[in-house]
């Protein structure tokens, strides 16, 4: 069936596009009968399908300009994905890679689907890519650190394991790194409207002898506290990541925290609560397609569905040489 009559079809039955309401295809089989509009769940899949193939080109093109960044941040989550012929589900990985707010840069996230959480894959992504990325503590990354990707460390990864303590049982130390941590977060609030060298003038004079003070204090604990703590084992992380955790101070380009990957693959992982499983890998990739687009659009203020309404009226006709005007974006970034 054509793009207009897939349009006409979700508009019809008051659905907004199931990737974006995070419904399941067999709950909108369900809407549509009780619209008069039976159609079959199959007929639903090949639908979401054809659009995901439609719209690879604009994301491949957002791809491209997401690796025109200095900084990235980086993040991925299972999702279970139909084993056929044994009659259950095997574990694969959506990846999100997500733009930098402090580069001024149109905002992008591209979530890439895999079989796997292998390293592997993110360095396939990234290819050539030598820029700052912010991730967690996975090793899976560690090979594109040694590769030339500069690594940036989460600085709200290594107040959670203090904030899990300190909720466990008011411990006194772990109080003291919240604190401490709160009031490295103030200064960036205090920088939140400034450009990229005030927010460093701002981190240079007030975060960073925080950062120096919190490290000497960690260490002076650490000496303290008995090896297999949950206090020990907080610490640690924390002193581990120490060089890629400072790195935020001396540019007011960088991010202090993995925070807008997270938000942006929050959707994935509240929405496979309704879904569970994708059918095929060809599935997890067309999923991620649309995704991509449609999370992309609520990052720059864009309703998705009139934003997807009004690009595949366009696109058929549309050439690629503008290809770049179709993107859910507030500005197009520079070729």
């Amino acid at each position: 069936m054509s793009r207009e009559i897939h349009v006409r079809f979700w508009e019809s039955v008051g659905v907004r596009f199931p990737c974006a309401t995070r419904l399941p295809l067999y709950r909108i089989e369900k809407i549509s009968e009780r619209h008069g509009v039976p159609i079959a769940r199959s007929t639903l899949a090949q639908w979401v399908g054809q659009l995901g193939v439609s719209l690879q080109s604009l994301v491949d093109r957002l791809a491209e300009l997401l690796l025109q960044g200095q900084v990235l941040h980086a993040d991925e989550t299972p999702v279970q994905q139909l084993d056929p012929g044994k009659g259950k589900t095997k574990r694969a990985y959506m990846w999100a890679y997500r733009s930098n707010d402090l580069e001024g840069a149109p905002r992008i996230v591209v979530f890439d689907y895999q079989t796997s959480r292998s390293g592997q894959h993110a360095r396939n992504f990234l290819q050539e890519w030598r820029g700052h990325l912010m991730v967690d503590d996975y090793g899976g990354y560690k090979e594109s650190f040694r590769q030339g990707v500069t690594e940036l460390a989460c600085l709200a990864h290594c107040r959670r394991k203090f904030f899990d303590l300190h909720a466990a049982g008011g411990h006194p130390v772990a109080q003291e790194v919240l604190r401490r941590i709160g009031e490295l977060y103030a200064v960036e609030t205090l920088a939140r409207d400034g450009d990229v060298a005030d927010r460093l003038t701002l981190r240079q004079q007030h975060a960073m002898p925080k950062l120096s003070a919190l490290r000497d204090w960690l260490i002076a604990q650490r000496v303290k506290t008995a090896d297999g703590t949950g206090l020990a084992r907080a610490i640690d992380y924390s002193l581990k990541r120490w060089p890629a955790l400072m790195r935020y101070v001396d540019n007011g380009a960088l991010p202090i925290d993995n925070n807008p990957a997270e938000n942006a693959i929050r959707p994935i992982t509240l929405g496979r609560r309704n879904w569970l499983f994708t059918g095929s890998e060809r599935a997890g990739c067309r999923a991620a397609a649309i995704q991509s687009l449609l999370a992309t659009a609520k990052l720059n203020g864009l309703e998705p569905y009139a934003w997807l309404k009004d690009t595949l009226e366009k696109l058929p006709a549309w050439p690629y040489s503008r290809i770049d005007e179709l993107l859910p974006l507030r500005t197009v970034a520079a070729v």
